[in-house]
């Protein structure tokens, strides 16, 4: 199963399991292939980096000309000021712990712009005390539907009217994730995402006329966001396509991304004539979707029936065929977890030498 293909190396059979590997070649191409579904268009990239974690996708993205992303966690902000962003949103909204140390990452990294976001007003006073003496840029989280956070569109103006005179803050723009926008079908995503953009338009439209002034518009995560290419002065916040996964290959094969990260793991005991089982465990790959949770390559008629903190347990037809030891590849369902349960990646690169990069960004504090 390891002989040909895009994902073929030498090198696998030495690596132990389970492990997550990276194609940097496959990462470039979905970086290109990104920024070409926007070309010609308004539409600029700011990709999330809650995927990837790790510096080095963040730097190919910056020589790609990709200059602002944003981030869920101190930690992602710290990495991306660390690898040279000049333009960091930290898209969560901030506790008295953690806007102190937002207000210290800031201090440390005086050349990269920061930002957050806001819902209510009993936030914006918070911010407004801690960083009166260096104000700080926030974007208005509206709810779009998710439900997750975020303020109810038909209040984002008293929202913002609330914010008038205090110190400490500059409403700069409207933030909107679209994640519960992710049919298969193009059509109904598409539709979904015109309402979106839709209401987000006239929303910044009313803003600024309150306030005087342009702001921005942040929208779109990878299922949409290539629908978003023809609005005006949109910024896109995708983050999967850069490793991509099983999930969105079956659900958009529209698009132009390919994984590049899978799970490397072995044979460890014929259970019997029908059950394999893997060390392929509920600790190496995102457990938050159903199974299945991971496409095993090369497997054919596979089906999982049981995963276990270490162990999981898959039918095929005949189990003769097979030998306790022998290596597959996964492709996993949900990545973005999947790679926040590793300390590093192994850097697979056709007769490259042999290489990792670390995830730092994964620990919920790197210095600040």
């Amino acid at each position: 199963m390891i002989g040909h293909g895009p994902y073929f190396s030498a090198r696998l059979d030495s690596l132990d399991s389970p492990a997550l590997l990276v194609f940097p070649k496959l990462v470039e191409q979905n970086i290109i292939n990104a920024l070409k579904l926007l070309q010609g268009a308004k539409t600029r990239l700011r990709p999330h980096v809650k995927t990837v974690k790790c510096k080095e996708v963040v730097q190919m993205a910056l020589r790609h000309g990709i200059d602002r992303f944003k981030s869920s966690t101190i930690s992602e902000s710290e990495l991306l000021a660390v690898a040279g962003v000049k333009d960091v949103l930290l898209s969560y909204q901030l506790s008295a712990i953690k806007a102190k140390r937002f207000e210290k990452l800031r201090r440390l990294f005086p050349k990269t712009e920061f930002s957050s976001l806001i819902d209510n007003l009993d936030s914006a006073k918070l911010l407004s005390g801690i960083f009166r003496e260096h104000p700080m840029d926030v974007f208005v989280d509206v709810n779009l539907g998710m439900d997750r956070t975020g303020i109810l569109p038909g209040k984002v103006l008293d929202l913002v009217n609330g914010c008038a005179g205090l110190p400490g803050i500059r409403i700069v723009g409207l933030h909107g994730y679209d994640g519960h926008v992710h049919s298969p079908d193009l059509d109904n995503r598409r539709a979904q995402s015109t309402r979106h953009f839709e209401e987000m338009k006239r929303l910044k439209k009313g803003v600024e006329a309150y306030l005087g002034n342009k702001i921005k518009l942040i929208l779109g995560g990878s299922p949409t966001f290539a629908l978003y290419s023809q609005k005006d002065e949109v910024e896109c916040s995708p983050g999967t396509f850069f490793f991509w996964d099983a999930g969105y290959k079956n659900n958009y094969p529209e698009l132009p991304f390919v994984p590049a990260a899978l799970v490397l793991m072995r044979i460890v005991s014929i259970t019997n004539s029908r059950l394999l089982c893997f060390d392929l465990g509920s600790k190496a790959i995102a457990a938050d979707p159903p199974q299945p949770r991971v496409e095993i390559l090369h497997l054919e008629n596979q089906r999982i029936v049981g995963q276990y903190e270490e162990h999981l347990a898959v039918t095929v037809p005949d189990t003769s065929k097979f030998k306790v030891g022998e290596c597959f590849l996964g492709i996993p369902y949900h990545i973005c977890p999947t790679v926040n349960l590793y300390e590093q990646m192994e850097v697979i690169e056709e007769n490259g030498p042999e290489k990792i990069w670390t995830v730092p960004a994964r620990n919920r504090k790197i210095t600040v």
